[in-house]
């Protein structure tokens, strides 16, 4: 492997590393009870180090999801038919559990999901996070005022889905309960986008 190579896994797994610890501080004590100092020395780094790899403290739970901000883009780019790419994607992420759909019970992720939903600092920069994840997808769909009408409307859709499957389960519900539902909520919001952006279909 080349140095750069290596270096590059390094600093992934520092990224990963610090992220970790901090999201475990914070479930443990709050996101507001928690300093960077505190995390930096939990990491056994300094300061100046944690801020180069993180520049602001929600960057560190973000980070967590951060691989999704440009999963639509990457699922339609080179694709004939996007919205039959995206619906594909995400019922498959259903039938797995993939916490992105919101339909995951797993204790770790549903206190994730209540950190970064109950946390107003991280809800105002999870907004930034799905903005960027819009613009990525209007760029893959062709750029222009109406990819960005599109890339919108279905980054919104695909909020919205998750939102509903994770207060269900977070409200007690088992993901088996839900999962019927969730598929079927999920092919009908499809079957709209569709309908109202047949360019797409």
């Amino acid at each position: 492997m080349s140095e750069i190579g290596l270096r590059e896994r390094k600093k992934q797994r520092m990224y990963e590393t610090v992220s970790e610890i901090a999201i475990r501080l914070f479930l443990e004590k709050g996101f507001d009870a928690v300093s960077v100092a505190e995390i930096a020395a939990a990491a056994e780094i300094s300061k100046p180090t944690l801020f180069r790899y993180f520049p602001a403290k929600e960057d560190l739970v973000l980070h967590r999801i951060a691989d999704h901000e440009g999963e639509a883009a990457r699922v339609v780019a080179g694709g004939p038919t996007p919205l039959a790419a995206l619906r594909r994607c995400f019922l498959d992420g259903l039938e797995r559990g993939d916490p992105v759909t919101g339909l995951n019970d797993h204790p770790q992720v549903l206190a994730f999901h209540t950190l970064l939903y109950g946390t107003p600092a991280l809800v105002a920069r999870a907004h930034a996070h799905l903005e960027r994840s819009e613009a990525a997808l209007a760029e893959a769909l062709g750029g222009g005022l109406e990819a960005r009408l599109a890339a919108g409307q279905i980054i919104a859709v695909q909020r919205i889905l998750a939102m509903e499957n994770w207060r269900r389960i977070a409200e007690g519900e088992r993901v088996e309960g839900v999962r019927p539902d969730a598929v079927a909520a999920a092919e009908r919001a499809f079957e709209v986008l569709a309908a109202g952006l047949p360019h797409l279909a």
